[in-house]
């Protein structure tokens, strides 16, 4: 039987705010602080404390509740959520459940198969858990627990199961993630989990309007796992009900060592949870006013700026919407964009999204730290668009750039990279590798054709890589032709 995926994505999303939800203790990056140095007796949960609420956290969840095209709630309440875990010092979660922040967005994503409405059914405020680390040595096993991460602000954002596709998934996530950038309340560093996802997954025969039982896969931290775990279940529930059984609402893990699902708990329900209003907190009042300050102050949200990229700078879509998801690269391409001068916008992204962005990804660097400035680099591609260097000049001069920080003109000065454009040295240079290549030149004429790459790149080799490619092309085909007619 042919099924459709019906999924949907609970996102949590810490706020980089300056402290954590409910009292003063500092936001700290988890995976180097040393553990349990930010913590204080309200986010330990010892007896007798009161929590008091994080207007920057209430802020961040209202600038991406209106990103999202949300309604904005005039009042919503936190809830106490009941459970036991070891990370979780007061017993409880402070959440919100009845009266979230806010509800009834949406996200118009990209797809292979055209434009996309995922709506969001809800964004609701609420505490992180603090984390376990689970020790096996010596035949012991035990864990340990961080609590630096217990009480971080989370924004929690609910999507429908309005994605039918792995395609849409990650095209939903990846959205997300790059509105959660460009607000700067989230830096987007999947890697140390402050953004995770929380997979519902479930299918139904192809056609059909009913919903099949779903199951929720826990703490995805990378669209790479998300995606794998999406599709191992989408394959066993498939496999399942084609053998007439049923599937179980469960709550899964995600085993990334052997690419496969695996049982946590059966699920829970609301009632699992005995949600009641947290007592400690009056309900939060968000003031009209409030509101329309934080949206006028929203900046370019980036699927704006991708179609804006594509008509100012004709940007194919996909590098556009590269750059419009990290403002650090997309500001960097403008200011590159402006200074110009006989060179396109489009040959300053294809350098950005290649030599550029090879060089980051290797070094572990950010478009911040880069020695070369967006001018900088401009001053270098207009030398390539008049001629002073070429292709493969160019990226050796970019590469000294890069390392000393030096000026495109004073590298080729000192470099001596300036191109060879002299037609008689050219001809020269062409005539003599020929000359001490009889064999390759031999074996070009009895039809192995592709030599005359080779040839070229003797040639270029001969002058040192600053040939004109433009004038060394031409001169080598008529030469090689001359002892073709005269063979």
């Amino acid at each position: 039987m042919r099924y459709e995926p019906v999924i949907g994505l609970e996102v949590h999303a810490e706020l980089a705010t300056q402290t954590k939800m409910f009292c003063g203790c500092r936001y700290v990056d988890t995976t180097v602080a040393s553990p349990n140095t930010s913590v204080c007796p309200v986010c330990a949960g010892l007896p007798g404390t009161l929590p008091v609420l994080n207007r920057t956290a209430v802020e961040y969840g209202i600038r991406v509740g209106l990103a999202l095209e949300c309604e904005i709630q005039h009042t919503s309440i936190f809830a106490r959520k009941n459970y036991f875990y070891p990370d979780l010092p007061k017993g409880y979660q402070i959440s919100q459940y009845e009266y979230p922040l806010a509800v009834n967005g949406r996200l118009v994503v990209d797809t292979p198969k055209g434009e996309r409405v995922i709506r969001i059914r809800r964004a609701h405020l609420e505490e992180d858990t603090g984390k376990l680390t689970h020790v096996s040595e010596a035949g012991e096993e035990y864990s340990l627990v961080d609590l630096n991460r217990a009480g971080v602000p989370l924004l929690e954002i609910v999507s429908e199961p309005d994605m039918h596709s792995l395609e849409e998934v990650r095209a939903y996530a990846t959205g997300l993630r790059a509105i959660l950038r460009t607000l700067g309340v989230n830096s987007g560093d999947m890697e140390k989990g402050v953004i995770r996802f929380e997979a519902n997954v479930s299918i139904r025969p192809a056609g059909s309007a009913e919903f099949g039982t779903r199951v929720e896969i826990k703490n995805l931290n990378s669209f790479r796992a998300m995606e794998r775990a999406a599709a191992y279940e989408l394959e066993r529930q498939a496999v399942l009900l084609d053998r007439g059984e049923l599937v179980s609402q469960e709550t899964l893990g995600w085993d990334e060592a052997n690419q496969c699902t695996y049982v946590q708990r059966s699920k829970e329900e609301a009632h699992d949870y005995r949600y009641f209003p947290e007592p400690d907190i009056p309900p939060l009042v968000v003031e009209e006013g409030w509101v329309e300050e934080i949206r006028r102050g929203l900046p370019e949200l980036p699927r704006v700026k991708a179609l804006r990229l594509r008509e100012a700078y004709r940007l194919t879509p996909a590098v556009a919407a590269l750059f419009a998801g990290e403002t650090d690269v997309a500001d960097y391409f403008e200011q590159c964009a402006g200074a110009l001068h006989q060179a396109a916008p489009r040959t300053a992204a294809n350098w950005i999204s290649g030599e550029l962005f090879a060089y980051i990804n290797q070094n572990g660097i950010s478009f911040a730290d880069l020695r070369v400035s967006p001018r900088g680099l401009a001053e270098l591609l207009d030398a390539l668009e008049v001629g002073k260097v070429n292709q493969n000049t160019a990226k050796t001069v970019l590469a000294e750039m890069l390392s000393s920080g030096a000026s495109a003109a004073q590298v080729i000065r000192e470099k001596n990279l300036t191109q060879v454009t002299d037609t008689s040295l050219i001809s020269s240079l062409v005539s003599e590798v020929i000359a001490a290549h009889p064999e390759e030149l031999a074996s070009y004429l009895a039809g192995k054709e592709t030599l005359a790459n080779w040839f070229f790149g003797q040639v270029m080799r001969a002058a040192g890589g600053k040939a004109s490619p433009a004038l060394l092309k031409p001169e080598l085909e008529a030469q090689l032709s001359r002892a073709r007619n005269s063979h």
